[in-house]
């Protein structure tokens, strides 16, 4: 029973990581609309996998990554924020015919796995959500204090709590997308592409504020 218990919060804690609506949650609707549910669930697989991972670091306490992670803060909000800006961009571009075109000439197995790049490299290089993971671990009361099974028992709650998660948001999304025309898709991409490119010049920000600290002090 206990366990039980471990494992269902650690579903809560990876629906609460993945819920709100940031980067990957806009590109994994976009995604679905254009190129279909199987897209838009690997876009969040991807994320699901680096929660998974951020979620161990902070589940089993290990300091070394800890310290690398908010040593490298600033590489990691410039190296993010530049990706940001670069899928903003294109994303701003896109046409949904050009979607199709693309679509039909692509193997599914490509296109799954560049959606699974995207979401992977986008979360692991946004160190907010290793700080997330310790903020609600300390909520839950929860920490590197855990033994390995509880640990083991509540990050692998969290990856289903993430892939359940993208899961429903994808197969959600796809239940409504033929109400939606080519118009509304194209509004959808600049829209998504401009908030796209806020998060980045958000990152890049935080970036170069720490930037100016360090030269200054």
């Amino acid at each position: 029973m206990h366990e039980l218990v471990v494992l269902l919060q650690g579903i809560v804690l990876g629906i609460a990581i993945a819920a709100p609506v940031g980067p990957i949650g806009l590109l994994c609707i976009r995604r679905t609309l254009q190129y279909g549910p199987a897209m838009g669930f690997f876009t969040g697989f991807g994320a699901a996998v680096a929660d998974t991972i951020f979620g161990a670091i902070a589940a089993f306490g290990v300091s070394a990554a800890l310290d690398f992670l908010q040593g490298h803060e600033v590489a990691f909000q410039l190296i993010g924020g530049i990706f940001l800006l670069v899928v903003a961009i294109r994303t701003f571009r896109k046409k949904p015919e050009e979607d199709e075109r693309e679509a039909d000439k692509a193997a599914d197995t490509p296109s799954w796995l560049g959606g699974f790049m995207t979401g992977l490299s986008l979360t692991l290089t946004n160190p907010a959500t290793i700080m997330a993971f310790i903020a609600i671990f300390a909520g839950f009361g929860l920490g590197g204090n855990l033994g390995r099974v509880d640990a083991s028992t509540l990050v692998a709650g969290v990856f289903i709590g993430a892939c359940t998660w993208w899961m429903s948001l994808s197969m959600g999304v796809a239940a409504v997308r033929h109400r939606i025309s080519d118009e509304r898709l194209t509004l959808l991409n600049h829209c998504t592409g401009v908030a796209l490119a806020g998060f980045g010049l958000w990152a890049l920000g935080m970036a170069f504020t720490g930037m100016a600290g360090w030269a200054m002090g």
